[in-house]
Order: C-alpha cells, then sequence, then structure tokens
C-alpha cells in the first residue's frame, strides 16, 4: 500500500512534508488513511475468523483421528484374537484326523479278524456256523453290537469333521472381512494425516497473512497519528473554531462543518460539553480518567466532574445513572450509549447534530458522528440525561 512505503523514508521527511500541507491536505491524507485502516481491518477479522474455522476443523479432525486410532486397535485385537482361533481349530482338525484314522484302523483290524487264509468270512458263516443255538443267539448279538459300533465311529467320524470345517470356515471369513476393515482404517488414517497437515498449513498462511495486516495497520496508525497531530497544531481554539472534527463509519477522526463546534451556553452543563475539545487526540488508555489517557467511561466520568457533577466511571455504572430520554428529544450534553462488545458497552456525550464526543480505542479522544456508518449500527437509542 501506498501509504505503508511512506514510513520508510524517515521520519523527519514525513514531519516536514505533514507540517507543510494544508489543512484540506492533512484532512484528505486522514481520510484516506482512515479508510485503508479500515480495509485492513476488515482483512484481519476475515482472517481471524478464517483461523478461528480452521482451529475447529483441527480440533474436530484430531477428535476423528482418535476414534480412527481407537478402531484400528479394536480392530487389529479382533484380528489376532480370529488367527489363534484359527491356528486353535486347525490344531483340533489335526487332532480329529489323528483320531479318524486310529478309528479307520480299528476297523481294518476287525475286517481281518474275520478273514481265514486269506479270503473273507462273511457275517452269515459267522451266524450259521453256531454250534447250538444259544451259540447262534450269542454270534448274532456279537455281529448286531459290531455293526452299530462301526456305524456309531463312522456317522462320529463324519459329524466330527463337518462341525470343524463350518467352523474353520468362519473363521476364515472373518479373518478376511477383519482384514479388509484393517487396510480401510488404515486408508483412512492416511487421508485424516493428509487434511491435517493441509490445515495446519492453511493455518501458518493466514496466521502469516494476520501479521502481515497487523504491520501494515500499526504503520498506518502511526502515520495517522501523526496527521492528527499535525491537525490538531493547525486547529484554532475550540471557542472560536471554525471547524470541528467527527469520524466517518468506522469511528475515526474526520472534519466536521462549523455547526458541529463546541455548543455555548450557561452552567455547569456547557463546561461538561466543552471540556475535552483541548484534549482531542489523547490516546486511549483502558481505565484512563485523565487527560493523560481515558477510556470512554472515564472521560465521560472526568468531564462531567469538570462541571461539577460526580457521576461513576464505568458504563455498567452510567447506564442507570440520570434519566433516560427518548433518542427523538436528546440535546447537548445527554450521555450516548452504543452496543459495541456487549450492550452499552461504549458511551460518549452528545454535543449535537448527530455528533458524539468520546474516547474511542481506534482514535483517542475525538467527536464521531452516530448518524451513520459503524456508529449508527451500534447505536439502539439508549440515552439519558444528567443535570436537567
Amino acid at each position: 500500500m501506498a501509504t505503508v512505503t511512506v514510513v520508510g523514508i524517515g521520519s523527519t521527511f514525513f514531519t516536514d512534508s505533514v507540517q507543510a500541507e494544508t489543512m484540506n491536505e492533512l484532512q484528505d491524507r486522514q481520510s484516506q488513511i482512515e479508510s485503508e485502516r479500515s480495509e485492513i481491518k476488515d482483512s484481519l477479522s476475515k482472517a481471524e475468523a478464517e483461523i478461528a474455522d480452521v482451529l475447529i476443523e483441527l480440533e474436530e479432525l484430531n477428535e476423528e483421528i482418535n476414534r480412527v486410532e481407537e478402531a484400528l486397535k479394536e480392530n487389529e485385537k479382533k484380528l489376532n484374537e480370529t488367527n489363534d482361533e484359527i491356528s486353535t481349530k486347525e490344531a483340533e482338525i489335526v487332532e480329529l484326523e489323528n483320531a479318524i484314522q486310529k478309528r479307520s484302523d480299528i476297523l481294518k483290524d476287525r475286517m481281518v479278524s474275520y478273514q481265514k487264509n486269506g479270503g473273507n468270512i462273511g457275517f452269515l458263516d459267522i451266524i450259521f456256523g453256531s454250534k447250538s443255538f444259544g451259540d447262534f443267539v450269542s454270534r448274532v448279538s456279537a455281529v448286531t453290537k459290531i455293526t452299530e459300533s462301526d456305524n456309531d465311529l463312522i456317522k462320529q467320524q463324519e459329524e466330527d469333521k463337518a462341525s470343524v470345517e463350518t467352523k474353520l470356515a468362519e473363521l476364515t471369513d472373518m479373518q478376511v472381512e477383519l482384514e479388509g476393515m484393517q487396510e480401510l482404517i488404515l486408508v483412512q488414517k492416511d487421508q485424516n494425516e493428509e487434511q491435517k497437515s493441509v490445515l495446519k498449513q492453511k493455518e501458518k498462511e493466514l496466521t502469516e497473512k494476520k501479521e502481515e495486516l497487523q504491520i501494515k495497520d500499526s504503520s498506518l496508525a502511526s502515520i495517522e497519528a501523526q496527521v492528527r497531530r499535525s491537525i490538531a497544531e493547525k486547529r484554532t481554539p475550540p471557542a472560536t473554531a471554525s471547524a470541528s472534527t467527527s469520524s466517518n463509519s468506522n469511528g475515526n477522526l474526520t472534519t466536521l462543518s462549523k455547526s458541529s463546534a463546541p455548543v455555548s451556553g450557561s452552567g455547569n452543563l456547557s463546561t461538561v460539553i466543552n471540556a475535552g475539545y483541548q484534549y482531542l487526540g489523547v490516546p486511549y488508555v483502558w481505565g484512563g480518567k485523565t487527560p493523560s489517557g481515558f477510556d470512554c467511561s472515564g472521560f465521560v466520568s472526568w468531564a462531567f466532574a469538570q462541571g461539577g457533577y460526580n457521576i461513576p466511571s464505568s458504563t455498567a455504572a452510567l447506564q442507570s445513572v440520570g434519566t433516560k430520554v427518548s433518542y427523538s428529544n436528546i440535546q447537548p450534553g445527554d450521555m450516548v450509549f452504543f452496543n459495541t462488545y456487549k450492550v452499552n458497552g461504549h458511551v460518549g456525550i452528545y454535543v449535537g447534530n448527530g455528533n458524539f464526543i468520546g474516547a474511542q480505542n481506534s482514535t483517542g479522544l475525538a467527536v464521531a458522528n452516530m448518524t451513520s456508518g459503524y456508529w449508527k449500527n451500534h447505536f439502539t437509542g439508549h440515552v439519558r440525561r444528567v443535570g436537567k
């Protein structure tokens, strides 16, 4: 920005050039600086809002990363348990196959016992070879038991094998599913880490942008302070001034017409209204209550004290002082309240023609216009009257 470049030329050259400018030129310079600072402040607000959004995204992403890590651990645990169970079932199958083999060997041994001289002897031969009826019954009973036992062994063998194979198939399916889930979780983890890296880079860029804007604003503030001092030096004393000051839409100092100069009147209230004009440009100081530095409520309390009124020095207390009047009946000397960072967060003294005098953190003590721009947008009609 062109205005920022001026700072680097040198303070002596800048001071001389400012002092050489006419009042109109200084006021134009002031207006230009205010416009540039307003744009910078808007950019700063946007950058801060974007940083806040990024931090929220990062917080949510970190929570998601934690959930993914927990899911990964749980899936790994389940996969390990499944692998162990598969190993166990495979061992059981080996044992069953060994048992089945032993059963097969028993059956073979029995069949051998029915063989004579290399020839097979059927069960009928065994039965009809009985010597007596009792022997016949015994032989029939023995053959029946042997047949049933053989059938039971074969059936048990088939059931055991089918059961183990079914369980093994189920475990294998679960293993495949868990391995697939593991791959998906790892992909999601990588994506989250990549997104986190992107957000971190965005946060870094926005922070650098914010710092750059703050440097520019600080440079402009230095120039603005010098211009304001030059304007104050060229201005005639308040009582005979041909012009006073007001503010533009963002509350900074600009020129007003003669009609907005300090009002005349009788009594202490006139002193209250005029008390601050000789201190225009005094810097804003949080908690300040003296001409060396004011905050908004501190200035109002100090100004009323110059007229003999003892009122509090905090906005919280001032908002219930005196009598509340409608904005349509507002008069010079009335207190006006604005909803800034909170309800009734800012206060000043009305001086007529839509203007008030107050200590603003952007300008220091200054006269500002409340019929347009920033102050109009933050004024809700709260007016209080003291001493009338």
